[in-house]
């Protein structure tokens, strides 16, 4: 369902409007696509001019998909599109950065709950007229939603493989039992970590059995590793990340710097000009090379969308300088910007999407920096999420052609928690762009940060329920029959499995089989005579997630 559109901002003509213009294609026959007026200069961030709203007809239980071109007759600001329901409520369907002189898409929309009128209608934070070209909107059943959905997992999350067994003289073995177990690779789908699971063996145990990716929470952040200057502490990193090697779990590295203010220790605050950036490249060095070839991410400066404490010291150019000395000292992980509210909150004009790639674009243009590798990090803390306006979000995030990643996903506490989350992370599985999900369920004693997967005893919570439930789903293996041909095709998740193939004529057979990378396998078996199973097994004692393969000669 995501559009193969490209999207772009400021372009001198706009393209034709998506879906056709969905139901308003009558409607803008009567001028709406026009370049019409929908705001007058004095209206600024208030209601709309009289006669400005465009009445359209909604529907109970649907989806509404936004796309509109817009731009402002004079200077810059941003511009909110609204879409009020049938049950009066005024949802932010989303909101640009616009300019005159050219069209940036909006891209977003909302739910209905209803049937009945809603309005469309636009604001703005600037004295100026706002005008809009080639406007859509399309509506989506919550199954027609779903349906789309699923459509795109097969499409970019499986794969269809041809697995053919064949006997020590080369010919198909038809009647062969195969069975595939996830166990490694495939999409990635991590948690946060945090320093609690050194002493707890319940804790690393119950992490252990789900992850293979995670973030330290909190542990390789400046303010935890030199809380008083010049007394560095790496201690309980060097313990997490070691532990992370035991167990093949992968980490990302949060973070190098972070722009806010109130996370600043107090004596970074006090120093001037050239003793901050003295401390800040010994910051620097010391944690980037430290974990080199440990983290595949470097969160670079956290939050700077929201925040600009080291632009507000060092100038404009300060998180851009930062991307270009962590890639100097260690080229290989993808240097991450990361920021909330991008896809959870649409009235947050700090970090919208159009700004986000704005910013990256900042940063890729700074000399030297054109060649390094990016990310998008999202880290999606949703309270009740706008599931179109999200899916739209990432739309226009993914112009900038860098792996985006959901970085720190919770759900804040309310009746419908375990739905919300169900919902964000199979949208954001879905979504092509989005190469990794990282929650931020991480667990402390005294309570987690928003959203708890446990108890005290690591027994699951309804949110921990929820989270299994996707792993079993996403991690599933396969078990079938081979055919008269000794052919056996299977729709799978991408990922590696351990293959075990079982004959009554034949000894047991294991190997490895990369499904990222092949669409076809081919598996032989040994004679019976053989006393010992040929194994070839890269993994034979790893399970992905809460999968567990019965006792065979292969493990």
């Amino acid at each position: 369902m995501t559009t193969q559109q490209t999207l772009r901002q400021c372009v001198k003509e706009p393209e034709k409007p998506l879906y056709g213009g969905g139901i308003l294609k009558e409607t803008e026959a009567k001028g709406y696509a026009s370049g019409k007026k929908l705001l007058s200069e004095n209206s600024k961030s208030a209601a709309p001019v009289k006669g400005s709203a465009l009445k359209v007809d909604l529907k109970k239980d649907h989806h509404y998909a936004l796309s509109v071109w817009l731009q402002l007759s004079k200077g810059e600001g941003d511009i909110r599109a609204v879409l009020v329901t049938p049950d009066g409520k005024f949802n932010t369907a989303g909101m640009i950065a616009a300019k005159c002189g050219c069209w940036t898409m909006l891209k977003g929309g909302a739910t209905s709950y209803d049937d009945g009128k809603g309005d469309i209608f636009f604001e703005t934070n600037v004295t100026a007229e706002v005008m809009a070209e080639g406007m859509a909107l399309q509506p989506f059943s919550f199954d027609e939603w779903k349906g789309h959905r699923a459509e795109s997992v097969k499409k970019e999350r499986m794969k269809k493989v041809k697995i053919t067994v064949v006997g020590p003289d080369g010919k198909p073995v038809p009647e062969a039992d195969v069975s595939l177990e996830r166990v490694g690779k495939g999409f990635p789908l991590g948690n946060a970590m945090t320093k609690e699971i050194l002493d707890m063996p319940e804790y690393e145990k119950w992490f252990a059995a789900r992850f293979r990716y995670a973030t330290l929470e909190n542990e390789m952040k400046w303010y935890s590793t030199e809380f008083h200057q010049n007394e560095e502490d790496y201690k309980v990193s060097d313990k997490m990340v070691e532990l992370a090697e035991k167990h093949n779990i992968t980490l990302r590295g949060h973070n190098v710097f972070w722009d806010d203010q109130d996370k600043q220790m107090d004596w970074v605050e006090k120093l001037g000009v050239p003793e901050l950036k003295e401390a800040m490249a010994k910051r620097l060095k010391d944690i980037v090379t430290r974990y080199a070839g440990k983290v595949i991410h470097w969160d670079v400066v956290n939050e700077n969308l929201h925040f600009n404490f080291f632009e507000g010291k060092l100038g404009k150019d300060a998180s851009a300088e930062i991307f270009r000395d962590v890639a100097k000292l260690d080229s290989k992980p993808i240097l991450f910007m990361n920021e909330f509210n991008t896809i959870e909150e649409p009235n947050d004009a700090a970090p919208l999407p159009t700004k986000y790639v704005a910013k990256l674009k900042q940063i890729r243009e700074f000399p030297g920096n054109a060649d390094l590798k990016y990310g998008i990090g999202l880290e999606s803390h949703f309270a009740a999420p706008n599931i179109p306006y999200m899916r739209g979000s990432i739309d226009t995030l993914a112009q900038a052609k860098v792996p985006i990643w959901l970085t720190e996903v919770d759900v804040k506490p309310c009746k419908n928690q375990v739905e919300y989350l169900d919902e964000v992370m199979r949208e954001g599985f879905a979504h092509p762009a989005v190469k990794g999900i990282v929650l931020w369920g991480a667990w402390h004693a005294k309570g987690c940060y928003v959203m708890c997967f446990t108890d005290n005893s690591f027994k699951n919570l309804p949110v921990g329920d929820a989270i299994d439930k996707l792993l079993k789903e996403w991690t599933a293996g396969h078990t079938g029959k081979t055919d008269s041909k000794g052919v056996l095709e299977v729709e799978i998740f991408h990922g590696e499995y351990n293959a075990t193939v079982k004959h009554k004529e034949f000894k047991e057979n294991c190997m490895t089989l990369d499904l990222d990378s092949k669409a076809e396998a081919k598996i032989e078996l040994r004679s019976d005579k053989v006393l010992t199973p040929w194994v070839e097994l890269k993994y034979p004692n790893r399970h992905l997630g809460l999968h567990r393969s019965q006792e065979s000669g292969c493990s």
